[in-house]
């Protein structure tokens, strides 16, 4: 199958790239290059590319696939509350505007990476894919946007479907320090506290980043009728944690660190648990494999073998301060487009 993969050279991306072309896919990346230089390791997300914009694709970037599978966005929630018009011009109108051209060019499959975090605050009870939506910020929000609005245009020639990852962690080149598991591992290494500044007690469902690639690859070659325009939690029910749990497996990975859960910021309201089981029925034979302890002892090996520094954990893997820095440099304008071109390749 010809699959476009949108955000290939970014987290989820450069670990989805290697999985689809190791089932025998021909993948095509298109990705704007925002986060290229964030690289520790060897970047494995070399697959033929098309250096763009989301928001500047056109159709002749569409034309001669079979699916489209979009990760590109901008993709954690302090960024989105910063600047939440940029968010939705990014992920809510540029993937809206992706999915038409993808339909128009006859692109039969669009695979869209959503997130469990529509859900919200939604206690202690299981949630299900057809909880209420409870978007609690512009990134979670711009999701549920999307996925009303492609279901909307899908008919029987363009298929969506929607795979709700709960919070990704695990090793990828394109490193990101700035989600939950992956920071508090790195600052185990860097300082020798696990800090926590809510209560501890919110739940988060996580699941390891070649999880979700081995699911978005089961989604590829589902029956077409069987997943039209459904939505589907992607990860486990073991991994459903609470941030203090969260905080003692990144301790537990760094030798000689402690835990320090002060509690003053508060209880966090983002506070939810998920189902899991639709995946499991729909994907004949999809498992998660990997929990939150192997994933913790995963970062802290390879932060060890690739050198990470608190410089480059504090700047150029997490994304808010990279773009940041890029825009000190006079590469970014206010929108996050390149100022140059050529700018964000390398």
């Amino acid at each position: 199958m010809r699959v476009l993969l949108t955000g290939h050279r970014g987290y989820l991306g450069s670990v989805m790239a290697p999985c689809l072309l190791a089932a025998g896919h021909d993948v095509v990346g298109l990705d704007s290059g925002l986060f290229a230089g964030c690289i520790l390791g060897p970047d494995s997300a070399e697959v033929p590319s098309i250096h763009a914009d989301i928001r500047d694709v056109t159709a002749s970037h569409l034309v001669g696939f079979d699916a489209v599978i979009h990760l590109a966005a901008l993709s954690n929630d302090p960024l989105g509350s910063l600047a939440p018009e940029i968010t939705f011009d990014i992920n809510h109108h540029a993937s809206l505007h992706l999915a038409r051209l993808a339909k128009d060019a006859g692109v039969q499959r669009f695979l869209y990476a959503s997130t469990c975090s529509v859900y919200g605050s939604a206690g202690e009870d299981l949630v299900t894919e057809s909880a209420p939506l409870r978007p609690l910020t512009p990134y979670a929000e711009s999701k549920v946007r999307v996925e009303e609005d492609v279901t909307a245009i899908a008919d029987s020639g363009f298929s969506p479907v929607f795979l709700r990852n709960a919070t990704a962690f695990g090793f990828s080149p394109c490193l990101r320090a700035d989600i939950v598991l992956n920071n508090l591992v790195g600052v185990a290494m860097l300082t020798g506290t696990v800090r926590v500044l809510s209560d501890g007690t919110p739940w988060r469902p996580l699941v390891h980043a070649r999880d979700i690639a081995a699911a978005f690859c089961a989604a590829l070659v589902a029956p077409v009728d069987a997943i039209h325009c459904r939505a589907y939690n992607v990860g486990t029910e073991d991994n459903n944690v609470t941030v203090a749990q969260i905080a003692e497996a990144a301790a537990t990975a760094v030798p000689n660190s402690t835990v320090d859960v002060t509690g003053e910021t508060g209880p966090d309201p983002r506070s939810y648990r998920v189902d899991f089981s639709a995946i499991r029925t729909a994907f004949e034979g999809y498992t998660p494999q990997w929990t939150v302890v192997a994933g913790a002892v995963e970062l802290y090996e390879n932060y060890v073998r690739w050198g990470l520094t608190e410089e480059l954990f504090t700047t150029r893997f997490t994304r808010l301060a990279h773009l940041r820095t890029l825009q000190t440099a006079g590469l970014l304008d206010a929108s996050l487009r390149f100022q140059r071109v050529g700018a964000g390749r390398d």
